[in-house]
């Protein structure tokens, strides 16, 4: 039985992990939401505006009262750069899957395998998952790498599964996930 707790402030060495507000709609905007080499692999396109942005974010305020919400804004040195969420729950299979995405000016620092490792362990150790996946582009290898490091192992390739919405082509996914006797083996909770 899983123990919802929502979106809870998580903090690592480097980052700091908390709800979304609206007032973030400027930073995210400006940062990612806005970038269309950010969203080339994701499920939306860019934004078109800031207000876009804050129409959503103030929908995210409101949506992180409850304890079933899972989604974080990522802040680096006090810089709002990412968002990590859980977008997906099997509460029989007590599984949930985990997106993600990252300022460009953010990428190759390391910062999305430090915010993906804490939410994991908030999510077996705190609301006690039993599988956590999470699925990439086979054009997108780096998101594959921040799962390989989370200990997320491949569990398969789905053919020309997903329609990137950037190119409107077709594009191969590859499915990876990590069971929670996998994840306190190797990283101890």
């Amino acid at each position: 039985m899983l123990n919802h707790s929502g979106s809870k402030i998580l903090k690592t060495e480097r980052l700091t992990l908390r709800p979304f507000r609206a007032s973030d709609a400027e930073d995210m905007f400006r940062n990612w939401a806005g970038d269309s080499e950010v969203t080339k692999f994701l499920t939306w396109t860019p934004h078109k505006n800031v207000d876009e942005t804050r129409a959503l974010l103030t929908a995210w305020e409101e949506e992180a009262q409850r304890p079933d919400v899972y989604h974080w804004a990522i802040e680096c040195g006090g810089m709002l750069v990412g968002d990590i969420s859980v977008v997906e729950v099997n509460e029989r299979a007590e599984s949930a899957c985990v997106g993600y995405c990252l300022s460009r000016k953010y990428w190759g620092r390391g910062i999305m395998t430090e915010a993906f490792r804490a939410v994991l362990s908030y999510l077996f150790g705190e609301v006690k998952f039993n599988r956590v996946y999470s699925s990439h582009s086979a054009e997108n290898p780096a998101s594959g790498k921040v799962m390989e490091k989370c200990g997320l192992l491949y569990e398969g390739t789905f053919r020309k599964e997903f329609r990137l919405l950037s190119t409107n082509e077709l594009t191969d996914i590859i499915h990876r996930a990590v069971l929670r006797e996998e994840w306190l083996e190797k990283f101890g909770g």
